[in-house]
C-alpha cells in the first residue's frame, strides 16, 4: 500500500471518529460494564452484529481518553496489503504517544490476534470489535487466554429503545391511561421493527434498510469470508429460518425442503449464519449431552427487524415475534443460548418455551403466549409448565402475556402471569 494512501486513510477515519463521538447518543445498558474494565490492562474484546452500535458504543468507553482509531472495514483497503508497522507509525503521527488504541471490525485484518497480543505486549490498552462470533471466540480463547474482556453488543433492548424514543415510564405511570396508550404503541413499534439503532433513531423502515444490511453481513460475513460457492443456498436457507422463527428445525428435514445435497453442507452454511450473528440456534434441555444433540433445534433470529423485513407472508405472526423478542432480550441478560439457556420438552411431549438455569441449577421455566384467550390456549401452557415443573423440580413459572397479570394457583405450585412490557421494564428497576 502506498504511503500517502494510508495517510488519507487515517486521516478521513479521524474525521469520521470526531463526528461519530458529536453524534446524540443512547446510554447502552453495557455501558457501566464496559467503564469499568477501559482502564484494566486487558484487551478489550465488543462482540456483535453489523450495525448493532459497538463502534459508538466502544468510540464512548474511550471518549475521556486521547485514543487512536483506524476501521478496518474501511471499502479503500479492499485490494490493499496493508503494513502494520506503517499503520501504527500513521496512527503515532496523527494521534501522538497515546496508549489507547481502537480498532473497529478487527476479523478483517488477517491473523490479527497476533497484531493484538503483539501491542498488549507493548503496553497499550487495546479495544477491539467485531461481527464475527465464533471465529472471533475460538481465536481469543487459544491466543489472548485471561488476557481479554469480551462485551457483547446487540440492538437496542427495550430500555434503549424507549430512552432512544425519550419516553420515560415506571410501573406507576404506567397506569395511567394516556400513558399506557402510549407504552403499548412503542411496545408494537419495537416488537415489529426491533432495536437496531438505524431503525430506531432515524425511523427507518425495517424492510428497506434491514433487507439491505441482511445482505451486506450475507455477502461480507458469510459469502466472501468462507468462500461460499452457492450463495443462493445460504440466503435461501437464512430467509427460510427467518420465516420460521421461533420454530423447530432438523438438519435431514431442511436439506430435503431447500434440496441441499449434503446435511453436512447445511450445518456448516447455518453455523456461518450464527457466527455472523444473524441467527442462534436453541437445544432442548436434557441431563444427557447426547440427548441434547439429538433433539431437533429451535431457531431465533438476533432482532425482530429482520423477521418483519425478510417475511414471505404479510405480517409476521404476534406470538412468534413476541417469542423471539423473549429470546433476545434473555441473551441481552447474559443467558449463554445452550448453556444458561434451553427449550423443553416433557416425557408428554408438551413444550415448555424457555429453561433458565444458573451454572447447573435449573432457576425458571418460562412460556411466552401473545393472548390466552380461551381456556384450552391456558390449559395448554399450564400444563406443559407444571410437568416440566415436576420433571425438572422448578418452583419459579412464568408465563408471558401481551397484557395480562394474575397468578394461577394450582396442585400447590404458583404461575406468574406477567405483561411483557412490565417484564422487559423489570431490568431497570431492579
Amino acid at each position: 500500500m502506498q504511503k500517502g494512501l494510508l495517510k488519507t486513510i487515517v486521516s478521513k477515519q479521524q474525521s469520521e471518529k470526531e463526528t461519530l463521538l458529536n453524534l446524540p447518543y443512547v446510554e447502552r445498558a453495557k455501558a457501566e460494564q464496559g467503564k469499568k474494565w477501559v482502564s484494566s490492562d486487558l484487551i478489550k474484546v465488543v462482540l456483535g452484529p453489523r450495525r448493532a452500535g459497538k463502534s459508538v458504543f466502544s468510540l464512548m468507553l474511550l471518549k475521556d481518553q486521547d485514543f487512536a482509531y483506524f476501521n478496518f472495514d474501511d471499502p479503500a483497503l479492499v485490494g490493499e496489503k496493508l503494513d502494520l508497522y506503517e499503520l501504527m507509525d500513521e496512527l503515532r503521527s496523527l494521534y501522538g504517544n497515546t496508549k489507547y488504541v481502537l480498532f473497529d471490525e478487527i476479523q478483517n485484518l488477517p491473523h490479527w490476534e497476533l497484531f493484538a497480543n503483539r501491542l498488549h505486549r507493548q503496553g497499550y490498552n487495546v479495544v477491539l470489535t467485531g461481527s464475527n462470533a465464533n471465529l472471533l471466540s475460538m481465536e481469543l480463547a487459544t491466543h489472548l487466554t485471561g488476557r481479554h474482556f469480551p462485551i457483547e453488543i446487540l440492538p437496542f433492548d427495550f430500555n434503549e429503545f424507549l430512552r432512544a424514543k425519550n419516553f420515560v415510564v415506571d410501573s406507576e405511570s404506567a397506569s395511567l391511561p394516556q400513558k399506557r396508550g402510549e407504552l403499548f404503541k412503542l411496545m408494537e413499534e419495537y416488537l415489529a421493527s426491533g432495536g437496531f439503532p438505524e431503525v430506531v433513531l432515524k425511523n427507518q423502515r425495517p424492510l428497506g434498510y434491514l433487507d439491505v444490511l441482511f445482505d451486506a453481513v450475507l455477502f461480507k460475513d458469510v459469502v466472501k469470508r468462507h468462500k461460499v460457492r452457492f450463495s443462493e443456498q445460504i440466503d435461501q436457507l437464512g430467509s427460510y429460518l427467518i420465516n420460521n422463527v421461533s420454530g423447530r428445525y432438523s438438519t435431514r428435514r431442511l436439506a430435503n425442503i431447500l434440496k441441499f445435497k449434503s446435511d453436512v453442507t447445511l450445518e456448516r452454511y447455518l453455523s456461518y449464519l450464527i457466527e455472523a450473528y444473524i441467527l442462534f440456534s436453541l437445544s432442548s434441555y436434557s441431563v444427557k449431552a447426547g440427548e441434547r444433540l439429538k433433539s431437533p433445534k429451535k431457531i431465533y433470529v438476533v432482532d425482530n427487524g429482520f423477521v418483519s423485513a425478510k417475511a414471505i407472508q404479510h405480517s409476521p405472526d404476534k406470538g412468534k415475534l413476541m417469542e423471539n423478542l423473549v429470546f433476545t432480550e434473555l441473551v441481552k441478560r447474559g443467558a449463554k443460548p445452550n448453556r444458561d439457556l434451553f427449550y423443553y420438552k416433557t416425557r408428554n411431549d408438551r413444550e415448555v418455551d424457555f429453561v433458565v438455569k444458573k451454572g447447573t441449577e435449573v432457576t425458571e421455566l418460562m412460556q411466552v403466549c401473545y393472548d390466552l384467550t380461551g381456556s384450552d390456549v391456558e390449559q395448554r401452557e399450564v400444563k406443559a409448565l407444571l410437568e416440566a415443573s415436576d420433571e425438572l423440580k422448578v418452583k419459579k413459572m412464568t408465563v408471558l402475556t401481551w397484557d395480562e397479570k394474575r397468578e394461577i394457583k394450582k396442585d400447590g405450585s404458583v404461575i406468574q402471569l406477567k405483561p411483557l412490557w412490565e417484564w422487559l421494564l423489570e431490568k431497570a428497576q431492579d
